[in-house]
């Protein structure tokens, strides 16, 4: 039994006519008899009772429409649903992204932009360090991040600059640092530091120490370590220190915190979207595509 044995006993169940029923569906009554036939026989029993003018669907016939009609529409609907996920327009897509670049920018515009363009489509968020972001992309489980840091060696992945930010310095609002009109490394000699941990990212703190050592801030006084950016404004919020984050934290920030640049320190952030080139999903296509078109990015493409 094929599926069009089911739309051609539809068709003739509900036109009860065969040169009605042969007519909407542009096929030959001939063939469309034979068919009718073909599948009568495969069933085993009568579907039609013939009547001199037309024919009339049997008890078993009425029965077994119901059932063609809804396996007609269940085929329907899947092949829309299907067709909607190969246009890129519904499915599944799943992104990571680091926290601190969240909150302003690149990020949540292109979440945003997805969300309005694709609006039967499921996006799954999943907010993570740079590292478990690439893992997580190679094993397939997350289709593209947002990272910091280009990588080096692509190998399998592909990666699109989308923003680059700076490090800045988080006080607690009346500290003496607020009232230095240039600040310097050297200023911070000796100023009580929330740090954050080596393993969280070795290529920004190798760096940053080494600036720190050549602007005369040689051995930062670090009290407290603190894994992610939250919980470093939240400490400096409550005077335990000063630390280091992220210039789009002003977004989030506290209201007993303020935020300075460091004249003599420029440390970029480079905030890349990262994706295997292998991955074929319409939807990623699509947003990759709407990432790159954003303004920001096109303007960051074009210096």
């Amino acid at each position: 039994m094929e599926l069009r044995h089911l739309r051609y006993f539809v068709a003739v169940g509900e036109e009860q006519h065969y040169g009605r029923a042969s007519h909407r569906l542009h096929v030959a009554q001939p063939a469309l008899s034979r068919q009718i036939q073909d599948l009568e026989d495969e069933v085993g029993f009568k579907l039609f009772e013939r009547l001199p003018r037309g024919v009339k669907l049997s008890s078993a016939g009425v029965l077994f429409l119901e059932d063609a009609r809804r396996i007609l529409q269940h085929v329907n609907e899947a092949t829309a649903r299907a067709a909607l996920v190969a246009q890129g327009r519904s499915g599944t897509l799943r992104i990571g992204f680091i926290e601190n670049a969240s909150w302003h920018g690149v990020v949540p515009d292109s979440l945003r932009r997805f969300r309005e363009g694709h609006p039967d489509a499921e996006l799954k968020l999943n907010p993570a360090s740079s590292a478990d972001q690439i893992e997580e992309i190679r094993s397939g489980r997350v289709d593209a991040g947002f990272i910091y840091n280009i990588l080096k060696d692509e190998g399998e992945l592909d990666q699109l600059l989308v923003a680059t930010e700076r490090l800045k310095l988080a006080i607690p609002k009346g500290h003496p640092l607020s009232k230095v009109k240039r600040l310097r490394l050297r200023d911070l000699v000796g100023v009580p530091f929330i740090w954050f941990p080596r393993r969280e990212g070795p290529a920004l703190y190798d760096r940053l120490m080494h600036e720190c050592y050549r602007g005369g801030l040689n051995s930062p006084h670090v009290v407290q370590e603190a894994g992610n950016e939250a919980t470093v404004l939240s400490l400096v919020s409550h005077g335990i220190g000063i630390g280091w984050i992220n210039e789009t934290a002003l977004w989030r920030c506290p209201k007993n915190v303020i935020i300075l640049p460091v004249s003599d320190l420029d440390i970029p952030l480079p905030v890349v979207l990262v994706w295997r080139k292998d991955n074929k999903s319409p939807l990623l296509e699509q947003f990759i595509g709407d990432v790159q078109h954003l303004p920001a990015v096109q303007a960051l493409s074009k210096k």
